[in-house]
C-alpha cells in the first residue's frame, strides 16, 4: 500500500464550495514535494467549525485507488 502525507487547512467558506458541489477536489503539494489532487469528501469526517485543518496520511492501492486516510 502507498501513502502520501499532507498538510491541510481549509477554511469553513472553502469547505462550503465543496459541500456545494461548486469544487470537488482538494490540490495540495505533499511532504515529499509531490503536487496531488483528491476528493474533499474524503476529508469530510474531519471537518470542524473552524474548518478542516491538521496533517493527514492517505493511503491508495497500487492502482491509485483511495483506500482510507488518518489525521496524523
Amino acid at each position: 500500500m502507498h501513502q502520501i502525507i499532507v498538510d491541510v487547512s481549509i477554511s469553513p467558506d472553502e469547505w462550503i464550495k465543496f459541500y456545494q458541489g461548486v469544487a470537488t477536489d482538494v490540490h495540495a503539494t505533499a511532504r515529499d514535494g509531490r503536487s496531488v489532487r483528491f476528493p474533499a469528501r474524503i476529508l469530510s469526517r474531519f471537518y470542524l467549525n473552524d474548518g478542516v485543518r491538521g496533517s493527514f496520511r492517505i493511503l491508495f492501492d497500487d492502482q491509485g485507488k483511495f483506500q482510507t486516510v488518518e489525521r496524523l
